[in-house]
This record gives structure tokens, sequence and C-alpha cells, in this order.
């Protein structure tokens, strides 16, 4: 089965979606399917393309089991409201002749984009029929519905419009996928029918990302002692994930607490989060570390700390999660407790009230005061990833399902004929 790949971000990426868009897709590769992928230089989480990369021309490489297409787009230093819209609609434009071509010239049966950004969806449904293929849209992020409720998009009338295009747009696409039951159910109120729509969840490699047992290299390399308790947060520091409850707990802790908060990572909102823990002794940022140290990093941590905005609630789905709870570490994450990600969380961790810094700050001390729990806590977490994010059983039902709905086709076209 040839697919090709319609999205911004893509290995060499580190986190959030260009990490599970490069692992799914070496998987495929690794599964015999052949497949493409129209992508962008990579720029995230640190808003600047990374060297060996051009945001100014076209190129092609080899990468993840995939021949990949990298196109131009515009990246703002400082990314908000309307610099967001226009670095994403310089690739949906830079982007459409490469994805038109591929599908003329390559003829996939299967024509898949990724949200973000919603701007590619209709050069990707364009192509789709152009070539006669399936159109799949996979929802990481209910983008549209984040900017106007996070306040980054304002505008009444704008709004309106644009959840309208969203809603026609939608409706064309073949499949619909999405990462929780939360944003299925969005989808649903935009008017996406049952039989389109499929729960494609994140996943994590557990043979990759698995408890380790004696002392940490890490920690030793950071010069932390073996009796520091270390509280990381690993990952995107954007506006979604509300960091300044870290800040506020790690000055609370600053006098009372023996502990050191470990944030790694890059991001928007980084700089500032920066400067809101500046003369924090117990508060040291990293940056992201290398694929291939990604398991030592989640080991380092004696709590993984997850914090979230109330309002994105529903909207995002953090990816960051199934990791964490691979690695076998309690968790405190702010979530409500009938949210996905609070019901998933509270199989490895403690869940508070998001943005409650005092809350994360009794859910902290619980914690570090009671080793069995850390241990019993990080142990079902581990059961929980084993049993509801394993990367191949996910990613086979996907493929599996996908490739029926392509023999329908084409069983339909050959009888036609």
């Amino acid at each position: 089965m040839r697919i090709l790949i319609v999205a911004i971000n893509f290995a060499p990426e580190l986190t959030g979606i260009g990490k599970y868009v490069g692992d799914m897709t070496a998987w495929m590769g690794e599964a015999g399917l052949d497949v493409r992928v129209v992508t962008a230089p990579p720029y995230y989480p640190s808003w600047s393309v990374l060297d060996g990369y051009s945001a100014r021309r076209y190129s092609t490489e080899h990468l993840s089991g995939a021949k990949v297409f990298r196109c131009p787009l515009w990246v703002p230093k400082r990314p908000g409201g309307l610099s967001r819209i226009f670095h994403l609609l310089s690739f949906a434009i830079s982007s459409l002749p490469v994805v038109l071509w591929q599908a003329l010239t390559w003829r996939p049966q299967v024509v898949m984009v990724i949200e973000p950004p919603l701007a590619c969806a209709p050069s990707a449904w364009a192509a789709a029929r152009l070539c006669g293929a399936r159109a799949w849209l996979h929802v990481q992020d209910l983008e549209v519905d984040a900017a106007f409720d996070l306040g980054m998009l304002k505008s009444a009338w704008l709004r309106k419009l644009v959840l309208a295009m969203e809603r026609s747009l939608m409706r064309r696409f073949d499949r619909i996928t999405s990462i929780s039951q939360r944003m299925l159910a969005r989808l649903r109120e935009k008017g996406v029918a049952d039989d389109r729509l499929g729960f494609f969840p994140n996943w994590v490699d557990t043979d990759v990302i698995r408890p380790l047992k004696g002392a940490s290299v890490l920690r030793e390399k950071l010069g932390l002692d073996a009796e520091t308790p270390v509280l990381l947060y690993s990952g995107n520091m954007g506006e979604k994930q509300g960091l300044e409850v870290i800040v506020e707990v790690a000055r609370a802790f600053e006098s009372t607490e023996k502990a050191q908060f470990v944030l790694c990572g890059d991001g928007a909102a980084r700089a500032r989060i920066e400067k809101a823990a500046a003369g924090l002794t117990n508060v040291r940022f990293i940056p992201l570390q290398p694929m291939e140290q990604l398991n030592e990093l989640l080991n380092l941590a004696d709590i993984h700390l997850l914090p979230q905005r109330q309002d994105v609630e529903g909207l995002v789905m953090p990816s960051k999660l199934t990791a964490i709870m691979a690695s076998g570490r309690p968790v405190v994450a702010g979530a409500g407790r009938d949210s996905e990600v609070g019901r998933a969380a509270a199989a490895g961790g403690i869940v508070v009230p998001p943005g409650d810094a005092v809350a994360f700050s009794d859910a902290i001390g619980r914690l570090l005061a009671d080793a069995p729990m850390r241990v019993r806590l990080g142990n079902s977490g581990r059961e929980y990833a084993l049993a509801n994010w394993e990367r191949s059983t996910i990613l086979r039902r996907a493929i599996a399902d996908l490739s029926v709905r392509v023999q329908v086709i084409h069983k339909v076209d050959t009888s036609a004929s």
C-alpha cells in the first residue's frame, strides 16, 4: 500500500507531533508499506530551523523509512496568534505543488494529513481525489478551537467563518481519526459521521521506554546526588502546558524540601518561564535530550510533572503521558478527574485540579514522603501503558482498518470497470 503523509512536523524533531509521525512512518516502512512524506524542515519546539536544513528551499531525503520532501516555510521568532496563522499558511502554500505532483505521478492509495495544520487539509483532499485515493485526516490537536478558546484569536465573526469552513472540509474526508475520545466527541459536534470516525491514540514503544535499575548516568552528569529527589517536566514549553504552576510549587518547596525541579525542553514560553524561575536554586532548565537518551531522561525522575491549562482540556491529549507511564515512574498531573488525561494519569499517579499550585504541592509532598507509594504507582502506570498504548498493537490496528477501506474501494473500482 502506498501512503502519502502530509505533516508540518516530522523527524528528526524530538518531541510532540513530529516525533510520533516519524515513529509511525518508520513502523510503516518496517511493515512493508511504501511511504512518502511531505513536510517542513525541523524547527519545533525551539521555533528555529535545525542546522543542516533550510526554511527557504525545497529538498529531499530518505528518513524514518520514507522518501521525504521538505518544503519551505516561515518560522516566526515569537509565535503568537496571527504569526502562527501565517506560519501554517506558508507551509500549506509551499507544500501544495508537491502534494499534487505526488498524487499525479506516484498515485498513492491513501493521502493522510496530520492536523495541525488544518490549512493543509484542502490540498490533501484534492490530491486524494485526483488519484482516487482515500483521504485520511488525523487530528492530533483541535487547533481552531484551541486558538479561540485560549484567546490567541478573538474575532467572533472570524471564529464563525473558520468553524463553518472547518465543518465543511471535515465532512469531505473518507476517514477522520483522533487521539482521544473527548476529541472524537468534538468532531461529532462538528458534523463528522460516526462511520467515518476512528480512535487512533498516541502510543509508546514499551521495549524502548522501560524502567531502569541502578544509578542514573544522567543524574551523575547533571551533578545530582542519589539522595536528591528529581521532579521532572519534559517536553514542549508552550502556552498550553501551564508551566507557571511548577514555578509556584518550586518556590514553595525551596526552603522546606530537598528536591530538584528539572525542566527539559524548549518552546515559545520557555524564556518567560525561565524569567519567572530566576533566582530559584531548586530549578534547573536543560535542553531536549537526544532520542537515544530519552529513556535515561525519563528514568531520571523520581516524580514526573504534567501540568495543563484547564481551558485546553478536551482540545489536546498530552503526548508525553504515554512515555511517562511506560517509564514506570509516578506522575502528578493537572487534569479533571473525569477527563481522559485524568483517568489515565490516575492509573499511575495523583491527579489534581489544573493550575492549583497548592494541590500540586500536596501531591508531590505525599509522594516524596512515601517511597513504596511511588513504586506502586509507577508499576501500575507501566501496566496501563502496556495494556493501552503499546506501539505495534495500535499501529497494526490502524493500518488493518485502513487496508480494509482501501480494498473496498479497489473492489468497487474493479467491478465498475
